[in-house]
């Protein structure tokens, strides 16, 4: 079945700069939007999230070990 569903030229830019940072393809991109309710905003700032936390990653910048206790403290078992 073909879709021939039109949308603006800003939204299929961004659905296409999605796709280059999310390695996801643009009909994964379009279904997410619509089957689960997530706006390309959310996909884009989710996007941006993980491309942070990456370079943060990338750059040595990692919790320190009191930081992963005090939420271990926080969520672990009572």
């Amino acid at each position: 079945m073909k879709n021939d569903a039109e949308i603006s030229e800003d939204l299929s830019r961004r659905v296409d700069q999605l796709a280059a940072r999310s390695r996801l393809t643009r009909g994964q991109i379009i279904e997410d939007a619509l089957a689960h309710g997530r706006s390309l905003a959310w996909q884009e700032k989710w996007i941006a999230g993980v491309e942070a936390g990456l370079a943060d990653a990338d750059n040595g910048d990692f919790a320190t070990e009191a930081e992963i206790a005090a939420v271990l403290t926080k969520y672990g078992p009572a």
